[in-house]
């Protein structure tokens, strides 16, 4: 009989050991996370500004600066950033996909 008395008392400390370190970490306070009402990129100005901020490390600011003035276009909570050609050159701009809401970026390429 107090084999089963043992068992059965391991039995409840392991639930109770399980049952406390469950409710440990449910009361763990969520961090306080601000989300603006107009998104993290709320507009043109700020999204050129992130692309700009991409583009430089992976293209080299040389390259960056001879394709402003940027053009940015908002369709579908999606900003898209391009660069510009001066008159009379061929060739490819860069290019980034940066979410409003999030302000993540979701494309960077460059055309050739």
């Amino acid at each position: 009989m107090e084999d089963k008395t043992m068992e059965r008392f391991l039995a409840y400390l392991i639930f109770t050991c399980l049952l406390n370190s469950a409710t440990v970490f449910a009361d763990e306070p969520q961090k306080h996370s601000f989300k603006p009402q107009e998104g993290f990129v709320p507009d043109a100005k700020t999204a050129m500004q992130i692309a700009e901020s991409v583009w430089i490390p992976i293209y080299g600011e040389e390259n960056i600066q001879n394709e402003k003035p940027f053009n940015a276009e908002l369709l579908n909570g999606v900003w898209t950033v391009t660069g510009s050609l001066p008159k009379g050159f061929v060739g490819g701009v860069a290019l980034a996909e940066i979410s409003k809401v999030e302000g993540c970026i979701l494309r960077v390429s460059h055309g050739k």
